[in-house]
């Protein structure tokens, strides 16, 4: 496992889209936003069976290994622990928090979805969440029926809490940079940046987003 004590982190949470067609055709996507610059990646899939999300995975994981980017799995505990990625992202309905940092163990990052609320993102933290998820904040295609979120609760949780904090939903570059000025350290993204037709170019304006949004702002994200 990669040790999560690597740095600061502070731009594009890529999270993988499904894998709709070859897996040598879904990993270059991959690896083109990794040449983009994103901090960190997300291997999601709700529709690949066993055998297959751990091919995905494994493959996936081989390429953050060569650009020092860590590998998050998505729901899987098992999963996470199988291949020794560098953490978990919990849902709501997942695996609990504690249970899921007694299978993975301290020096995992371990991140929570809040929704909407401050008072869950309290818990998560209190529980030994790394980061917390904050969304959606515009329509989204992979999550539709998720209740909305507003750049309030962005700014209340940056108050709040001493650990970073991530938007998601529907995001790309003409709409991210006012969630970045509320106080997201990491913007998540899915279809806003796989959807392109070019996706290392994508990245990079996206990551460009965090050099010009909120200057004054000097804070820095450190996945312990």
């Amino acid at each position: 496992m990669m040790s999560t004590h690597n740095g600061n982190r502070r731009g594009i949470y890529a999270i993988t889209d499904e894998p709709t067609h070859s897996y040598r055709s879904w990993l270059a996507q991959a690896e083109a936003a990794l040449e983009g610059g994103v901090v960190m990646m997300q291997f999601r899939s709700k529709i690949l069976n066993p055998t297959a999300k751990k091919q995905y995975a494994s493959g996936l994981l081989a390429l953050c290994r060569q650009a020092n980017v860590p590998l998050i799995i998505n729901d899987d505990v098992a999963l996470c622990r199988d291949l020794q990625a560098d953490g978990v992202h919990l849902g709501r309905k997942d695996t609990d928090l504690p249970r899921a940092r007694e299978i993975l163990g301290v020096r995992s990052i371990i991140g929570a979805s809040c929704n909407n609320s401050i008072a869950r993102a309290r818990m998560a933290r209190s529980l030994g969440a790394n980061y917390v998820a904050f969304g959606r904040f515009f329509a989204s295609t992979t999550k539709p029926d998720a209740p909305a979120a507003t750049t309030t609760v962005l700014t209340a949780a940056k108050q709040a809490l001493d650990i970073p904090v991530v938007a998601i939903g529907g995001i790309n570059v003409d709409n991210g940079a006012p969630l970045i000025s509320a106080g997201a350290d990491m913007l998540a993204v899915i279809s806003g940046l796989f959807g392109s037709d070019d996706i290392t170019g994508c990245a990079r304006a996206l990551a460009d987003l965090f050099k010009t949004a909120n200057s004054k702002d000097t804070a820095t994200v450190v996945c312990q």
